[in-house]
């Protein structure tokens, strides 16, 4: 029990020492730019893990960027495609409606010729084509969505263990001095607390990137799934 408590007074006397530091600080940083706090802070924080958490922004970030370009892109009216193809079984047949999803881009148009390619063979192998060329596409609108989600979570983790190596080196700075004064500690919280900061700051950022992005595949994902019933359904009209 002594021991517990002994710790404990300890951390409250690192963790008041580093308050106490950042509010001295506080003056010398109101003439500093963000870039310029931001930066400082960075290299405050230490190369290492400070790094491995700035990669996994950038990687993040790199991901989202290249989903959201692909997603809109991907991004039919399905609405106006639909009656384009209604228009074109009724006055040209089958091929027309091919010509015309060849002509339009996105996953709603790829699975709607895939369905159409196969209305020959009648329209349970139209559907058939339609609900597998469908998984198809869904795996490519979710291409890499997994690693963005990684770095979601190894951004704060590495935050954390940034301040877990933090406070051991604030408990070495005790036993070498042999003492607990904020002075001897300040290093290693400050260390500990900006590691801890930036992978939140980092997976705040991403999660927002990674919540829009799947919002954005669900809507896709609905409209072809509302798209590919409608196909059917002009189908089997024109068979009649």
């Amino acid at each position: 029990m002594k021991k517990v408590v002994n710790v404990l007074s300890v951390t409250g006397f690192m963790f008041f020492g580093a308050i106490q530091s950042t509010f001295a600080q506080d003056a010398a940083t109101e003439s500093r730019t963000f870039h310029q706090e931001l930066k400082l802070r960075f290299i405050e924080g230490g190369p290492v893990f400070m790094g491995i958490v700035l990669v996994a922004l950038i990687l993040g970030l790199a991901i989202a960027i290249e989903r959201i370009i692909y997603l809109n892109l991907a991004t039919t009216n399905t609405k106006k495609l639909v009656a384009d193809v209604d228009e074109a079984l009724s006055s040209g047949g089958v091929e027309a409606a091919k010509e015309v999803c060849r002509n339009t881009k996105g996953p709603v148009a790829s699975i709607f010729y895939q369905g159409l390619d196969r209305a020959d063979e009648g329209v349970e192998s139209a559907e058939k084509a339609v609900v597998s060329y469908g998984g198809v596409q869904m795996g490519l609108l979710e291409k890499n969505v997994s690693w963005l989600s990684l770095f979601i979570a190894l951004a704060p983790m590495l935050g954390f263990m940034g301040t877990v190596i933090g406070m051991i080196g604030a408990f070495d700075a005790i036993a070498q001095a042999n003492d607990i004064s904020p002075s001897v500690v300040a290093v290693g919280i400050k260390v500990a607390l900006l590691t801890t900061v930036f992978g939140l700051v980092v997976a705040i950022i991403l999660q927002v990137f990674y919540n829009y992005i799947v919002s954005k595949i669900d809507s896709i994902v609905n409209n072809m799934e509302d798209a590919s019933i409608q196909l059917i359904d002009l189908l089997v009209k024109f068979k009649k």
